[in-house]
């Protein structure tokens, strides 16, 4: 996810979404509109008795709002680097926590497959959270002369709580998600046990937007992107799984059999070829060198009547990202997505071309691989030795 970035702890970024400057103070007013009835709330399930007539005078209800708003995301964020903290003595990777509209994300540079791991990493954060509930909880009980603190710690004991019992619901990509799928992927394949959780998880989805309608559309709007979670990741980890052992030199299209352009042909040239040959980009060549990429989008901005003077050098990408044939395929894909390209130039360590490998062509490959489980000839990563995986 993208965000701000405000700060690292333990060499992890720690981002804000733009969507989290609108939820904090969301989240203050809601709080502060209804102090009263949360500490009726509290003191009914800790046996306490907050005054609420000396927290709901004045401003005080806006500034109590706002820390325990404040607080609630401090409490997320220490869930996150309970994840983050566990599965970085696993040796993996944390690119960063980003706060957003539905609390916090750890994103993983590289998601565990391991079950006894994932399912380590998975309780961690509402261990935390639990764990952040009963210190409230303890300086809950030790501020009684003090209201104003008693209402904010006794607002974090419950809803840190409350936090850890809502991830451990199986809504994969949820925390209880994910242990399912730990525990599925004892006895079954990663990918397989992948596709169980994320069914799971979107039939927790529906029900928890079925319940929205009815009780809060906040609701509605999380199951939304429950469901497109998982989705992504079922998608994403059956690709891992299909692309297994498979490298970019198995899925480009190799020199021989791709079109490529001049830098010195017109955009008109260009135009006709992107017609007749069925192409949105090629790579531009320069006496046999590789110095650029050039694209439909790129063509489209000179004007029709200019085309005939205007030269591929002059509208061509020169900032070129490439990858080696034998790369993986995977690594192709999270290059495409990273850098919003639908193709790649595949050059060799001397910096020569080799070939182009595209969406379509891993969609291709993807389709053949899922029909009949290997690719029907996979090139190993010596270009002279061909292997029959059949």
């Amino acid at each position: 996810m993208r965000g701000i970035r405000i700060g690292s702890v333990f060499g992890i970024p720690i981002k804000l979404d733009l969507t989290f400057l609108l939820v904090l103070p969301l989240f203050a007013w809601l709080i502060g509109s209804d102090v009263a009835g949360l500490v009726e709330g509290i003191n009914g399930l800790f046996g306490s008795s907050i005054d609420a007539v000396g927290l709901t005078a004045g401003s005080m209800p806006w500034i109590l709002g706002t820390a325990a708003a404040v607080g609630l995301f401090v409490c997320v964020l220490l869930h996150e680097f309970g994840h983050s903290l566990v599965a970085m003595r696993y040796g993996y990777e944390i690119d960063s926590i980003t706060l957003w509209l539905f609390g916090g994300v750890a994103s993983f540079a590289e998601m565990p497959e391991d079950w006894r791991q994932e399912l380590t990493i998975a309780v961690a954060g509402p261990l935390v959270s639990v764990l952040v509930g009963a210190v409230s909880y303890v300086g809950f009980l030790a501020t009684p002369a003090i209201p104003p603190v008693r209402f904010v710690l006794g607002y974090l004991a419950l809803t840190n709580v409350l936090l850890a019992a809502f991830n451990m619901l199986p809504g994969f990509p949820m925390d209880g998600g994910r242990v399912l799928r730990a525990l599925l992927a004892r006895k079954r394949p990663h990918a397989r046990a992948t596709q169980i959780a994320a069914e799971v998880g979107k039939a927790f989805a529906f029900v928890l937007a079925i319940v929205g309608l009815f009780v809060n559309l906040f609701l509605v709007a999380l199951a939304f992107f429950i469901y497109i979670g998982a989705s992504s990741e079922a998608q994403q980890t059956v690709m891992k799984a299909a692309f297994q052992d498979v490298s970019v030199r198995d899925v480009m299209t190799p020199r021989e059999k791709l079109d490529t352009v001049d830098e010195r042909a017109s955009v008109a040239e260009l135009m006709d070829r992107m017609f007749t040959e069925r192409h949105t980009g090629y790579p531009v060549m320069r006496n046999g060198r590789l110095v650029g990429m050039v694209t439909l989008n790129d063509a489209r901005t000179v004007t029709e009547v200019e085309r005939d003077a205007y030269r591929v050098e002059d509208v061509m990408s020169k900032e070129l990202r490439t990858i080696t044939p034998n790369a993986d395929a995977m690594d192709a894909i999270g290059a495409m997505q990273e850098q919003s390209v639908g193709r790649l130039p595949v050059v060799d360590e001397a910096g020569e071309l080799v070939g182009l490998i595209s969406r379509s062509d891993l969609v291709t490959a993807f389709n053949i691989i899922q029909s009949r489980g290997s690719l029907p000839r996979i090139r190993s990563r010596d270009p002279t030795d061909v292997i029959d995986a059949r």
